[in-house]
This record gives structure tokens, sequence and C-alpha cells, in this order.
């Protein structure tokens, strides 16, 4: 039986291979333009992506449930770089990348239901556990942080872990434990809810860049159940990358595995103001990607997560660009060099 002849389409593509050259502007928005993949399916390899476009728990701005979709978008141009390039050099840490390495794949959203937000954790809380049984790194886009609860249940019980510490990259601790408004499920009571959980406990989360207004007592709070707490003071006085440091080390003291979760708003609303509560006097983009380096480097850590990106709010590219590349170089750093 005769092969059959080339479509038009393999013709000029053979004539033209320039062409697999991908634009930062072309293609589907897939993180870094790794392929999509069904969650169910993705066997054995580094990391995973999944996307939860809810944002049903904010108590301010609404607007992250396009955080996914945006931060997707934004991390084109350095899969443009990678693709026309090959390797390439990290002049910030001076490493030399090859994203060709990184084994990673791009699930897609989860089911979210906008005006269910037990039906909605559920469905993060499994999607992220089957990620997390198939031995890949979970990296969820966010959302607003209440997402990181179910996703922090979820890749507990998938990997098969008794104890999960958590280090929160964040300018409010969200340790409420009730609001008159909004109950006790909301994204300023996230942290609360992992540590009242059966995979944790407050003397194993680590909180970096706090600030803002917290409850009365708060510090009181803290060392009574045992919570680390580096505020941006800490950050200030003692560098970034010796804080995370000791946070990493406080959160993997007597636990199996480290989830990271990073919310946007830690860094200052002058660089990355398109989040939903902003508050003044937070981390550089510096101090931001000197942190995720930091975090990158542990081997402790299993799960991560970007959250309250609300592009739909003030200068969303620039803020979306910033968490791609905090997402890129914890992976670059884990996996890639």
């Amino acid at each position: 039986m005769n092969d059959p002849e080339p479509t038009p389409a393999e013709r000029f593509r053979e004539a033209h291979p320039e062409g697999r050259i991908e634009l930062p502007y072309t293609g589907i928005e897939t993180f870094l333009r790794k392929p999509v993949d069904d969650v169910a399916d993705i066997g054995g390899g580094d990391a995973a992506v999944l996307g939860a476009p809810y944002d049903g728990a904010v108590s301010n701005g609404p607007g992250a449930r396009y955080g996914p979709r945006e931060i997707r978008r934004q991390s084109a141009w350095v899969a443009y770089l990678a693709g026309y390039k090959g390797g390439l050099t990290n002049v910030r840490t001076r490493a030399e990348v090859d994203f060709d390495a990184l084994d990673l794949v791009d699930c897609g959203d989860v089911p979210v239901f906008p005006m269910d937000r037990e039906l909605t954790a559920k469905s993060i809380e499994a999607h992220v556990a089957t990620v997390a049984e198939q031995g890949r790194l979970p990296v969820l886009l966010g959302g607003d942080h209440y997402c990181t609860f179910p996703a922090f249940r979820g890749f507990a019980e998938g990997a098969g872990h008794d104890r999960v510490g958590l280090v929160q990259i964040d300018a409010h601790t969200d340790t409420a434990d009730e609001s008159e408004l909004y109950g006790e499920h909301f994204h300023g009571s996230s942290t609360r809810r992992i540590a009242e959980s059966a995979y944790a406990d407050f003397e194993y989360v680590s909180q970096v860049g706090i600030r803002g207004y917290e409850a009365p007592r708060f510090f009181d709070f803290a060392d009574e159940v045992g919570l680390s707490v580096f505020s941006i003071r800490d950050v200030e006085r003692r560098g970034i990358r010796e804080v995370v440091a000791e946070a990493i080390a406080a959160a993997e003291r007597e636990t199996d595995a480290v989830y990271v979760t990073f919310d946007v708003d830690a860094i200052d609303p002058s660089v990355a103001p398109a989040t939903g509560t902003p508050e003044p006097g937070g981390l550089s983009a510096e101090q931001a990607l000197a942190a995720v380096e930091t975090l990158g480097a542990s081997d402790a850590i299993e799960a991560f997560d970007l959250v309250e990106v609300a592009p739909v709010l003030a200068n969303g590219d620039a803020t979306a660009r910033l968490a791609a590349y905090l997402v890129t170089t914890f992976l670059e750093r884990q996996f890639a060099e």
C-alpha cells in the first residue's frame, strides 16, 4: 500500500523548519507552552500545572478568577526564548537552564462552580490529589487564596503524607477563625483551616513578608500555637534569602514534605498592583525572585501554588508577568538547572 501523499501543510513545514518557532503571541496558551495532558493520565515526571479560576471566597477586590489564564499567557515569552535559543543562561543566577529537560505538562483548569464554594473545593482537592498520586509536583495557579486549603489537603492525600509543612509568602496571615460576614471558609481563613486539618499544625507553618494589620494580640497567638512569623521588617533586617531558608527549615522539621503558597500581594503594590487586597511596603521584585530561587533549591518542597493575581485590576499585565516569572524560576531551580 502506497504511503499517502503529504498534505500541503506538511510540505510547507518540511520546507520551512524555522516555522516551528512559536511566537509569544501565537499558539495555545499553556504554561511555558508545555503540552496539554489529561490530569488522570500524566504519568511520572517533574511537575504538572493546574489552574483554579475561582475567586468566590475573596473579601475585597475580585478578579483572581482570571489569574490562571493571564499567568499562562505571560509565560509565553520565556517559552519563546527557550524554543528559539535552545538552552538559556539565567543572568540573575548565572545558571545554565535547559527548559527542554523540564518534564512539565499543563492539565488545564479544574472544574469550578462559581456559586458553590464547597463543590469547587472538592474539585481542587481531587485534581491536585490526582497529580500527586502520579508522582509529579503539583503547581496550582489561582484563583483566590482559599484555593490553597483544598489544594494542600489534596496534595497530602494524593502523595500519601501524614504531615505536611507550609511555607506561606504573603502580606496577610490568613489565620482568621471565623468572620461574621464570610464564615469559616474564605481567603482570610485558609491557613487556619490548613493548620487545623489532619495533615498539619501551626508549628509546621512558616509565614514570610507579613505586614498590615492582624487581630489584637496576634503575636501572643503566634507564640502560643508555635506559628513562625517573619514580618517584612525581618526581611528588611536579615535579608530575604536567610529568612526563607529559616522558614523552610521550620516547615520541614518533623514533616514528610513542604507545600509552598505564594500570594502575589506579598509583593509591594507599586510592583504588583493587580491583586484584591494590596498592602503597601511589600517585597520588591528582586526579593520575590530571590525567595523563589531559595525555595526552588529545596528538596523538601513537593507542591507549589501562586494565587491572588487579579489581572482585571490595575496594571494586570505587569503583575501576571512577574507571577509567571516567579513560577518559572521555582521550576527552573527544581528541575532545569
